[in-house]
């Protein structure tokens, strides 16, 4: 048998894998994802590292239920592996997880207090881990953090303009795609860009998005704060917004778990638009409210890089990443005309590229790292 370390990064309808030796954790072996997940279509691919890819229904299954089916997967792919790590991606780790550490029951217990601060990402971790753990009960189990690329940002980057009790307390801005960061960085290291001479800002837009102003390597300001909601228009998150549109919205009856859901499931581009959280469907529109919301989303992130070029005092570079950032060439196009009033220190353009995030591969390379 050999070694293998598997990575899982649950999202929230979505589970994504990747599976390579302990040895060699850069040359992934299996990959693939369970998308839909909670509705009656969820479905399963699996990639070898040849492209050879094999597909399958999933019915109605949850991440748990889809966890099953992936295990038991891999054991009839690779039956010669034996999966001794398991690294999780987490989406939030609060004020005390700042670096990727063994999954004990008091870290569990932790990261369950953690799950109001990310409803729609933190419990599917958790119940990742838990179902993990069941199938590979001897292998070690590890949870990575979205937030801890984030961590150590100046504090004018991390504070809100409020009692300074409530930072104390952990109210604070921590950013989440930090694995995405962390393994878009590593990326472009390798292929011999100049990171730590360069000031650039990661545009990771998905269902989920976020502008992350990086300089030297390392994370400066981000558009995401206390929770994921903040900054841009997202799928079904409304983004930036007045606070003072909450209290409005409490002062005339509505709660906060009536709040909660309008904020996370109802907002961005599907409240925008009242049709689709999928700028796909979006694209292909012919109606008013669709380009309206395209246009807004694309204003937005406009704005946001620009801010991230003001918090680093300079910028280089534009990364873009995520699914709409990788495939919506259209959309790349009206961000970066709309960017071309910022130049770099020399006085040239602004460098535009793409590069794919790889979690899984961050992750799995993470645990090669603490095996050592």
């Amino acid at each position: 048998m050999t070694d293998a370390y598997l990575a899982l990064n649950a999202g929230s309808s979505s589970m994504k894998f990747g599976l390579s030796e302990a040895s060699d954790p850069a040359e992934i072996l299996l990959s693939g994802s369970a998308e839909r997940l909670g509705s009656d279509a969820a479905t399963l691919a699996i990639r070898d590292a040849y492209g050879k890819q094999v597909q399958g229904s999933l019915g109605a299954a949850g991440h748990g239920e889809a966890l099953t089916e992936l295990c038991a997967a891999i054991s009839r792919l690779r039956p010669e592996l034996r999966i001794t790590g398991v690294g999780h991606r987490i989406v939030h780790g609060g004020t005390h997880f700042n670096d990727p550490l063994p999954v004990t029951p008091e870290v569990l217990h932790a990261l369950r207090e953690l799950i109001p601060l990310a409803p729609l990402h933190q419990p599917h971790g958790i119940l990742g881990i838990e179902t993990a753990q069941a199938q590979f009960p001897e292998a070690t189990h590890v949870a990575c953090f979205d937030t801890a690329f984030h961590a150590g940002k100046p504090w004018v980057h991390e504070s809100f303009a409020l009692p300074r009790q409530y930072f104390d307390e952990g109210v604070r801005r921590y950013g989440f795609h930090g694995l995405a960061c962390a393994s878009i960085c590593d990326a472009l290291e390798r292929g011999g860009y100049p990171l730590a001479d360069r000031k650039i800002a990661i545009a990771h837009l998905g269902n989920g998005c976020s502008v992350t102003a990086v300089a030297g390597g390392r994370s400066v300001a981000t558009s995401m704060g206390f929770t994921a909601l903040d900054g841009l228009t997202m799928g079904t998150r409304c983004g930036r917004i007045d606070p003072g549109v909450l209290l409005h919205l409490m002062k005339n009856g509505s709660d906060a778990d009536e709040i909660e859901r309008v904020l996370y499931h109802q907002s961005g581009l599907l409240g925008l638009s009242g049709m689709s959280n999928d700028m796909r469907d979006l694209a292909t529109s012919d109606a008013p409210e669709a380009a309206q919301a395209i246009a807004y989303f694309i204003e937005r992130v406009i704005e946001e890089i620009a801010r991230m070029a003001a918090a680093m005092r300079g910028l280089d570079c534009v990364v873009f990443s995520g699914g709409i950032g990788e495939n919506a060439a259209d959309l790349r196009d009206r961000i970066t005309a709309g960017l071309s009033f910022l130049r770099r220190s020399d006085g040239s353009a602004l460098e535009i590229c793409v590069e794919p995030a790889n979690e899984e591969r961050q992750i799995l390379v993470t645990l090669h790292r603490l095996a050592r």
